[in-house]
Parts: structure tokens; C-alpha cells; sequence
């Protein structure tokens, strides 16, 4: 049995600023060199680790590009929802976003929480679940419930996505993090990963997988963002695991399409905003706020509306997000 793993597309009609090419154009170049790779190696599904567009409500014109594109994979695609994809962090808005469009249409299949899957092919039983981005989903309180997975039995092998910030160290104080090694009760032999754009490659465990291969989409302009090369990651199921990088060949050199303009303004930004949280949470007279309840108790006592919560939360994620693109090292 074979899969093909991509991860965060961020799908999207106009251009980032850090970069030089058309976006959207190199978006279909790749989409379209993914359909050519599935044929090639006779690709049995597609797996997506989530944030397939770059805002939930991306233009209908635009979706129809790529929907043609995903409908000629010819085979069926399985994916997950990333933050970019929902409103507010709620993976039970999908009904009205985009990616929902594309479940609705039959172009894909999303995996919800509890979803437990079980494809067959080849005298083979593969499980296969997934857990979409949620704001809690990598809390030292509740990772587990995303990431741990059991296997059902009669199954010969179990894979697990999960849209989070899975890593191999440690990352900044203030960003939610889970580490691969506190994954060893996993079931998954394979876990796949998106959402750290950067990504960590392939990580074996024991016998266990754990894999992100990174944004297909590179969109920061970090120096870990140029020198990386976009790729996908070939699974073959069989009397053993066969896993393999695929680099994407319409993926120019980053040098040729990110611009380095502002990255120094960026990065010292980024380094005297950590230097100020560390300096708070040294005082000692620091209490950390749950900013999500508070958003809850102000839109409450205020009776604002459910669109004003999606969209302080939206751009709450989005500073996060800013804050980690393409960092790991400490």
C-alpha cells in the first residue's frame, strides 16, 4: 500500500510579501508536479496534514483552480484541517469554510477526531486517524488525547496525523510545543505532522515513524526557509516500512524567490520580544493569562458576536504562528 504525505499548501490568490515570484502560479506548479509523482509510483492515497488554504474563506474562483488540480490525483485524498483552515480554532466550522466545500464535493475526505479508518489494499489493513488543529491540542495537559494512538486489532499497521507543533527539542517559552520523544506510548507507526513549517524531516523512533516534511509553501524568509528545499514523503506499507523524502523539482532555490529585505528587522524583532517575556516570567510577579478564556469572558460581558471572537483568535494564531515560522533552535 502507498501513500503520499504533503503538508500546509496555504492555498492562496495573491502574493506574500518576502516573495519574488508569482505564488499562486508556483502553487499550481507543484500541485501539479504532486499528481505527477502520485502516477508515477502508482500512489494508492494521498494523506494532507492540514492548512490546505490560507484563510478559510479564500475565493471560490481560486478553489476551483485547485480543485481541478486535487480531482486529477485520481486517487482519494485523506487530509485533516490546519488553523489557516477554520474560523476561531474550531474545527466544527468547517461546514461554512472552503476546505468543507471540497469535503462536500467529494474532492476529499476530512478525518475528524473520531474518525478511526481502516483501509485495505493488497492483503493489507492500514488505520489510519487524524486530529485537525485545535488551540489546546499541544497543552502539557492534552496533548495525549491528539497524539496517542491505539491500535485496533486485526490492523497491520496504524498511521496518525496530527496538525501541531510537533518537534524534536525544545522550543521558546510562550509557544505551545509537543516533543517526539514524549510519544513513546503511541501505537502509530507512522505519525505525520504539519503546522511547523520548517519541519524536522523524518524522525525514527524504535520502530515507530514520526515525519514532517515541511510547508510545501515557503512563505517566511528565515535563513532555515531559504536554504530548505519543499517536499513530499513517500510511504510504502508492506512486509516492512519503506519511507522515502521526494524533493519537488518545480521548487526554485530559495535564494531565487524569498526576499531577504526585512529578515534582519524580523529577526531582531522576534529576539528582543523573547528577551521581554523572559524578563517578565524572571520577575517572579508574572501570573500568565488564558488568553482564549479572556477573549471568551470579554466577548461574553460585552455580548459581541461570534465572527468578533473567530477573528481576534484568528489573529491571536497568526502572531504565534509569525513568532515560530521556521525556528527551532533556541
Amino acid at each position: 500500500m502507498k501513500f503520499l504525505f504533503i503538508t500546509d499548501t496555504h492555498i492562496r490568490g495573491t502574493t506574500p510579501k518576502n516573495r519574488k515570484d508569482n505564488f499562486y502560479e508556483t502553487l499550481k506548479k507543484k500541485f501539479r508536479e504532486i499528481k505527477e509523482i502520485a502516477h508515477r509510483l502508482d500512489i494508492d492515497y494521498i494523506l494532507h496534514g492540514g492548512d490546505w488554504f490560507d484563510r478559510p474563506d479564500i475565493s471560490p474562483s481560486i478553489v476551483r483552480e485547485f480543485a481541478l488540480i486535487i480531482k486529477n490525483f485520481n486517487c482519494p485524498v485523506y487530509a485533516i484541517a490546519g488553523n489557516h483552515d477554520i474560523y476561531g480554532h474550531n474545527p466544527d466550522t468547517l461546514g461554512r469554510t472552503m476546505l468543507g466545500l471540497l469535503e462536500g464535493t467529494g474532492i476529499l475526505r476530512l478525518i475528524r477526531y473520531e474518525d478511526v479508518l481502516v483501509l485495505k489494499r493488497d492483503g493489507l489493513a492500514v488505520q489510519l486517524t487524524g486530529k485537525a488543529y485545535n488551540y489546546e491540542i499541544d497543552s502539557k495537559q492534552n496533548y495525549r488525547e491528539y497524539y496517542i494512538v491505539k491500535k485496533q486489532q486485526g490492523v497491520d499497521y496504524a498511521i496518525n496525523m496530527v496538525h501541531g507543533m510537533l518537534l524534536l527539542k525544545p522550543f521558546y517559552e510562550g509557544v505551545q510545543y509537543t516533543l517526539v520523544d514524549d510519544l513513546k506510548d503511541t501505537e502509530a507507526d507512522i505519525t505525520f505532522a504539519g503546522h511547523y513549517h520548517s519541519g524536522f524531516g523524518i524522525k525514527k523512533m524504535d520502530s515507530k515513524y514520526f515525519i514532517n516534511p515541511g510547508s510545501i509553501a515557503r512563505i517566511s524568509s528565515s535563513i532555515s526557509e531559504i536554504n530548505r528545499k519543499p517536499m513530499a514523503v513517500y510511504v510504502k506499507l508492506g512486509s516492512d516500512i519503506h519511507v522515502e523524502k521526494i524533493e519537488l523539482e518545480t521548487a526554485l532555490p530559495g535564494k531565487d524567490i524569498l526576499d531577504r529585505t526585512g529578515l534582519e528587522a524580523a529577526k531582531d524583532r522576534a529576539v528582543k520580544l523573547h528577551q521581554f517575556y523572559e524578563g517578565i516570567a524572571a520577575s517572579g510577579e508574572y501570573k500568565k493569562v488564558d488568553i482564549i478564556k479572556l477573549i471568551e469572558q470579554i466577548a461574553m460581558n460585552h455580548e459581541l458576536g461570534t465572527d468578533v471572537k473567530e477573528e481576534a483568535l484568528r489573529r491571536i494564531a497568526l502572531a504565534r504562528e509569525s513568532f515560530s515560522l521556521g525556528r527551532e533552535d533556541k
